[in-house]
Protein backbone atom coordinates (compact mmCIF):
# COMPACT_ATOMS: atom_id res chain seq x y z
CA UNK A 1 0.00 0.00 0.00
CA UNK A 2 2.79 2.50 0.93
CA UNK A 3 4.67 1.69 -2.50
CA UNK A 4 1.44 2.33 -4.23
CA UNK A 5 1.33 5.80 -2.44
CA UNK A 6 4.58 6.51 -3.13
CA UNK A 7 4.53 5.54 -6.42
CA UNK A 8 1.55 7.40 -7.73
CA UNK A 9 -0.62 9.21 -5.69
CA UNK A 10 1.45 12.44 -6.10
CA UNK A 11 1.16 11.75 -9.66
CA UNK A 12 -2.86 12.11 -9.29
CA UNK A 13 -2.34 15.42 -7.36
CA UNK A 14 -2.73 13.95 -4.13
CA UNK A 15 -6.00 12.90 -4.04
CA UNK A 16 -7.95 9.71 -5.15
CA UNK A 17 -11.33 7.84 -4.68
CA UNK A 18 -11.76 5.44 -2.76
CA UNK A 19 -13.69 3.43 -4.93
CA UNK A 20 -10.68 3.54 -7.20
CA UNK A 21 -8.09 2.41 -4.59
CA UNK A 22 -10.04 -0.50 -4.40
CA UNK A 23 -9.98 -1.73 -8.41
CA UNK A 24 -6.36 -0.90 -8.73
CA UNK A 25 -4.86 -2.74 -5.58
CA UNK A 26 -7.81 -5.49 -6.45
CA UNK A 27 -6.32 -5.65 -9.76
CA UNK A 28 -2.82 -6.51 -7.74
CA UNK A 29 -4.40 -9.46 -6.28
CA UNK A 30 -4.95 -7.58 -2.77
CA UNK A 31 -8.26 -8.13 -1.14
CA UNK A 32 -10.90 -5.03 -0.22
CA UNK A 33 -10.65 -5.69 3.67
CA UNK A 34 -6.58 -5.70 3.38
CA UNK A 35 -6.26 -2.32 1.55
CA UNK A 36 -8.90 -1.26 4.12
CA UNK A 37 -6.45 -2.52 6.60
CA UNK A 38 -3.22 -0.76 4.84
CA UNK A 39 -5.15 2.55 4.49
CA UNK A 40 -5.97 2.59 8.41
CA UNK A 41 -2.68 2.20 9.26
CA UNK A 42 -1.52 4.61 6.90
CA UNK A 43 -4.39 6.94 8.36
CA UNK A 44 -2.61 6.40 11.95
CA UNK A 45 1.28 7.40 10.78
CA UNK A 46 -0.13 10.54 9.03
CA UNK A 47 0.18 9.52 5.99
CA UNK A 48 -3.25 9.33 4.06
CA UNK A 49 -6.14 12.09 5.47
CA UNK A 50 -9.74 10.84 4.21
CA UNK A 51 -11.47 13.88 1.98
CA UNK A 52 -14.76 13.74 0.55
CA UNK A 53 -14.97 15.92 -2.84
CA UNK A 54 -17.48 17.40 -4.88
CA UNK A 55 -17.06 16.28 -8.47
CA UNK A 56 -18.73 17.86 -11.64
CA UNK A 57 -21.19 15.55 -13.31
CA UNK A 58 -21.79 13.71 -9.88
CA UNK A 59 -24.57 13.48 -6.85
CA UNK A 60 -22.90 14.90 -3.94
CA UNK A 61 -19.44 14.21 -2.94
CA UNK A 62 -16.61 10.97 -3.66
CA UNK A 63 -15.03 9.91 -0.85
CA UNK A 64 -11.44 9.44 -1.14
CA UNK A 65 -8.03 10.01 0.34
CA UNK A 66 -5.21 12.60 0.19
CA UNK A 67 -2.11 12.79 0.65
CA UNK A 68 -0.94 14.84 3.55
CA UNK A 69 1.52 17.74 2.66
CA UNK A 70 4.04 16.55 6.02
CA UNK A 71 4.31 13.44 4.49
CA UNK A 72 5.91 14.39 0.53
CA UNK A 73 9.41 15.53 1.89
CA UNK A 74 9.89 11.50 3.57
CA UNK A 75 8.77 10.64 0.20
CA UNK A 76 10.83 12.44 -2.11
CA UNK A 77 13.43 11.65 0.01
CA UNK A 78 12.56 8.00 -0.90
CA UNK A 79 12.62 8.36 -4.02
CA UNK A 80 16.28 10.07 -4.46
CA UNK A 81 17.25 6.53 -2.45
CA UNK A 82 15.10 4.11 -4.49
CA UNK A 83 15.31 5.13 -7.92
CA UNK A 84 18.83 7.26 -7.94
CA UNK A 85 21.41 4.49 -7.07
CA UNK A 86 24.56 5.91 -5.98
CA UNK A 87 27.81 3.96 -6.40
CA UNK A 88 30.70 5.26 -4.38
CA UNK A 89 34.10 5.54 -6.50
CA UNK A 90 37.34 4.59 -5.27
CA UNK A 91 38.63 8.21 -4.93
CA UNK A 92 35.35 9.54 -3.30
CA UNK A 93 35.72 9.97 0.85
CA UNK A 94 34.19 8.01 3.46
CA UNK A 95 32.12 8.92 6.15
CA UNK A 96 32.24 7.69 9.45
CA UNK A 97 30.20 8.31 12.63
CA UNK A 98 31.58 7.93 15.99
CA UNK A 99 29.49 7.91 19.09
CA UNK A 100 28.95 7.50 22.73
CA UNK A 101 25.41 7.26 24.90
CA UNK A 102 25.13 6.34 28.29
CA UNK A 103 23.30 3.48 29.72
CA UNK A 104 20.41 5.87 30.92
CA UNK A 105 20.44 6.52 26.91
CA UNK A 106 19.90 2.87 25.93
CA UNK A 107 16.92 2.93 23.81
CA UNK A 108 18.30 5.98 21.90
CA UNK A 109 21.37 3.93 21.53
CA UNK A 110 19.12 1.25 19.91
CA UNK A 111 17.03 3.42 17.83
CA UNK A 112 20.54 5.15 16.38
CA UNK A 113 22.02 1.37 15.75
CA UNK A 114 18.83 0.64 13.59
CA UNK A 115 18.77 3.88 11.95
CA UNK A 116 22.77 3.30 10.70
CA UNK A 117 21.64 -0.28 9.76
CA UNK A 118 18.66 1.40 7.43
CA UNK A 119 21.24 3.79 5.67
CA UNK A 120 23.46 1.18 4.54
CA UNK A 121 26.18 1.86 7.24
CA UNK A 122 28.73 -0.99 8.17
CA UNK A 123 29.60 -1.59 12.42
CA UNK A 124 33.44 -1.58 12.66
CA UNK A 125 33.09 -1.34 16.15
CA UNK A 126 29.87 -1.27 18.23
CA UNK A 127 30.39 2.73 18.33
CA UNK A 128 32.21 3.39 15.15
CA UNK A 129 30.42 2.45 11.73
CA UNK A 130 31.39 3.50 8.09
CA UNK A 131 29.44 4.43 5.27
CA UNK A 132 30.27 5.89 1.20
CA UNK A 133 30.84 10.23 2.07
CA UNK A 134 27.72 10.92 -0.14
CA UNK A 135 25.84 9.48 2.61
CA UNK A 136 27.01 12.72 5.72
CA UNK A 137 23.61 14.78 4.99
CA UNK A 138 21.22 11.72 5.65
CA UNK A 139 23.33 10.85 9.23
CA UNK A 140 23.08 14.26 9.93
CA UNK A 141 19.55 14.43 9.40
CA UNK A 142 18.92 11.40 12.14
CA UNK A 143 21.52 12.64 14.54
CA UNK A 144 19.18 15.69 14.67
CA UNK A 145 15.83 13.72 14.75
CA UNK A 146 17.11 11.27 17.52
CA UNK A 147 18.24 14.67 19.47
CA UNK A 148 22.32 13.03 19.70
CA UNK A 149 24.02 14.96 17.27
CA UNK A 150 25.96 16.30 20.36
CA UNK A 151 26.84 12.74 21.45
CA UNK A 152 28.06 11.92 17.95
CA UNK A 153 31.28 13.15 15.54
CA UNK A 154 31.54 12.62 11.94
CA UNK A 155 34.68 12.25 10.18
CA UNK A 156 34.94 12.82 6.46
CA UNK A 157 37.78 10.66 5.15
CA UNK A 158 39.92 9.20 2.64
CA UNK A 159 39.91 5.23 2.63
CA UNK A 160 40.42 3.53 5.80
CA UNK A 161 43.93 1.54 5.87
CA UNK A 162 42.94 -1.59 7.04
CA UNK A 163 46.06 -4.47 8.18
CA UNK A 164 44.83 -6.30 5.50
CA UNK A 165 43.08 -6.24 1.75
CA UNK A 166 40.16 -3.45 2.31
CA UNK A 167 37.60 -5.89 1.17
CA UNK A 168 38.11 -8.04 3.56
CA UNK A 169 37.69 -5.64 6.22
CA UNK A 170 34.61 -4.83 4.53
CA UNK A 171 33.04 -8.38 4.70
CA UNK A 172 33.02 -7.91 8.64
CA UNK A 173 31.62 -4.23 8.55
CA UNK A 174 28.69 -5.25 6.11
CA UNK A 175 26.80 -8.26 5.72
CA UNK A 176 28.16 -8.94 1.94
CA UNK A 177 26.78 -12.64 1.84
CA UNK A 178 23.17 -11.22 3.12
CA UNK A 179 23.02 -8.42 0.73
CA UNK A 180 24.46 -10.35 -2.42
CA UNK A 181 21.38 -12.97 -1.41
CA UNK A 182 19.14 -10.06 -1.66
CA UNK A 183 20.22 -8.65 -5.49
CA UNK A 184 20.56 -12.43 -6.49
CA UNK A 185 16.90 -13.42 -5.27
CA UNK A 186 15.64 -9.92 -7.42
CA UNK A 187 17.65 -11.00 -10.43
CA UNK A 188 15.72 -14.22 -10.20
CA UNK A 189 12.26 -13.03 -10.03
CA UNK A 190 12.65 -10.33 -12.64
CA UNK A 191 15.50 -10.83 -15.30
CA UNK A 192 13.28 -12.28 -17.78
CA UNK A 193 10.91 -9.46 -17.90
CA UNK A 194 13.84 -7.28 -19.34
CA UNK A 195 14.09 -7.95 -23.45
CA UNK A 196 18.07 -7.08 -22.97
CA UNK A 197 20.94 -10.01 -23.63
CA UNK A 198 22.57 -8.82 -20.91
CA UNK A 199 19.78 -10.31 -18.40
CA UNK A 200 19.84 -13.56 -20.19
CA UNK A 201 19.34 -15.60 -17.35
CA UNK A 202 22.47 -16.39 -15.48
CA UNK A 203 24.23 -20.44 -14.81
CA UNK A 204 22.58 -20.37 -11.17
CA UNK A 205 19.06 -19.58 -12.40
CA UNK A 206 18.82 -22.06 -15.58
CA UNK A 207 16.54 -24.46 -13.53
CA UNK A 208 13.45 -22.88 -13.60
CA UNK A 209 10.42 -25.17 -14.15
CA UNK A 210 8.12 -23.99 -17.14
CA UNK A 211 5.30 -22.66 -15.18
CA UNK A 212 8.13 -20.50 -13.32
CA UNK A 213 9.36 -19.28 -16.66
CA UNK A 214 6.07 -18.88 -18.16
CA UNK A 215 5.05 -16.80 -15.27
CA UNK A 216 7.94 -14.05 -16.15
CA UNK A 217 6.58 -13.30 -19.55
CA UNK A 218 5.93 -10.00 -20.34
CA UNK A 219 2.71 -8.15 -19.23
CA UNK A 220 0.60 -7.71 -22.58
CA UNK A 221 -1.53 -4.76 -21.44
CA UNK A 222 -1.03 -1.94 -19.18
CA UNK A 223 -2.82 -3.51 -16.00
CA UNK A 224 -0.19 -6.11 -16.22
CA UNK A 225 2.48 -3.52 -15.98
CA UNK A 226 0.87 -2.16 -13.35
CA UNK A 227 0.65 -5.00 -11.07
CA UNK A 228 4.81 -5.91 -12.31
CA UNK A 229 6.11 -2.48 -11.75
CA UNK A 230 4.09 -2.05 -8.56
CA UNK A 231 5.74 -5.65 -7.29
CA UNK A 232 9.12 -4.88 -8.59
CA UNK A 233 9.27 -1.31 -6.76
CA UNK A 234 8.19 -2.92 -3.50
CA UNK A 235 10.31 -5.82 -3.91
CA UNK A 236 13.32 -3.72 -4.39
CA UNK A 237 12.95 -0.49 -2.52
CA UNK A 238 14.47 -2.04 0.57
CA UNK A 239 17.75 -3.18 -1.15
CA UNK A 240 19.67 0.33 -1.64
CA UNK A 241 18.81 1.17 1.97
CA UNK A 242 20.96 -2.01 3.02
CA UNK A 243 23.57 -1.52 -0.15
CA UNK A 244 25.24 1.53 0.21
CA UNK A 245 26.92 1.31 -3.58
CA UNK A 246 30.59 -0.16 -1.93
CA UNK A 247 33.13 0.30 -4.41
CA UNK A 248 34.96 -2.34 -6.23
CA UNK A 249 37.46 -2.37 -3.64
CA UNK A 250 35.01 -3.61 -0.69
CA UNK A 251 33.16 -5.96 -2.98
CA UNK A 252 33.55 -9.85 -4.06
CA UNK A 253 34.71 -10.43 -7.49
CA UNK A 254 31.31 -12.11 -8.18
CA UNK A 255 29.33 -9.15 -6.56
CA UNK A 256 25.64 -9.17 -8.46
CA UNK A 257 24.92 -5.39 -7.31
CA UNK A 258 25.47 -3.50 -10.36
CA UNK A 259 23.23 -6.24 -12.33
CA UNK A 260 20.60 -5.84 -10.41
CA UNK A 261 20.39 -2.37 -10.11
CA UNK A 262 20.78 -2.34 -14.38
CA UNK A 263 17.41 -4.93 -14.74
CA UNK A 264 15.83 -2.32 -12.28
CA UNK A 265 16.71 0.79 -14.26
CA UNK A 266 15.78 -1.54 -17.60
CA UNK A 267 12.22 -2.83 -16.49
CA UNK A 268 11.37 1.38 -14.95
CA UNK A 269 12.21 2.02 -18.04
CA UNK A 270 9.92 -0.58 -19.94
CA UNK A 271 6.82 -0.48 -17.22
CA UNK A 272 6.66 2.94 -15.69
CA UNK A 273 4.83 4.29 -17.83
CA UNK A 274 2.73 2.31 -19.42
CA UNK A 275 1.93 1.50 -15.29
CA UNK A 276 1.03 5.40 -14.53
CA UNK A 277 -1.22 5.28 -17.66
CA UNK A 278 -3.27 2.56 -16.27
CA UNK A 279 -3.48 4.50 -12.99
CA UNK A 280 -4.57 7.33 -14.12
CA UNK A 281 -7.33 5.80 -16.33
CA UNK A 282 -8.68 4.01 -13.01
CA UNK A 283 -8.51 7.25 -10.89
CA UNK A 284 -9.99 9.27 -13.69
CA UNK A 285 -13.59 10.49 -12.39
Amino acid sequence: MRTFVGLHLRELGGWIRVAALLELLATAGISNSSTRSAVSRLKGKGLLIPDKREVPGSDGSIAGYRLDPAAVTDLERGDRRIFSYRGHRADEPWCLVSYSLPEVNRSKRVQLRRALTGLGFGAITDGLWIAPGHLHAEVEDVLETLAVRSCATIFITQTPLTAGPFAQAAATWWDLERLAARHNEFLDRYEQHAPSEQFAPTTQNTQRSPQAASSLQSPADPGEAFVLWLACVDDWKAIPYADPGLPASALPADWPGMRSVELFAELRARFADPARAYVREIAAV
